[in-house]
């Protein structure tokens, strides 16, 4: 099990990235969250296995039809300190 932090930029905000991203994310089997940053950048928090959370990350790359992604930062997290039951969005 993997745990990271995505920290999403460009135009990711009012174009359905964080419908997008949970769509993918639930068919990946993954677990966590997706929400909007006051930045205009998306975070989501990412568990799961090594290799689809990688195929996450290479599907964020291009996001919906509508999005434009500039950066994704990617930060390690210690995966014992992150349970989830699902895949969700937060507000």
């Amino acid at each position: 099990m993997q745990a990271v932090k995505l920290t999403i930029s460009g135009k990711v905000q009012k174009v359905g990235y964080r419908n997008w991203f949970e769509s993918h994310a639930l068919e990946l089997g993954l677990k966590g969250y997706v929400r909007n940053l006051p930045t205009s950048q998306v975070e989501a928090i990412v568990v799961g296995d090594r290799e689809k959370i990688q195929e996450m990350i290479s599907r964020s790359k291009q996001g919906p039809v509508h999005a434009d992604v500039t950066d994704i930062q990617r930060l390690e997290l210690n995966s014992a300190e992150y349970q989830f039951e699902d895949f969700q969005i937060r507000r």
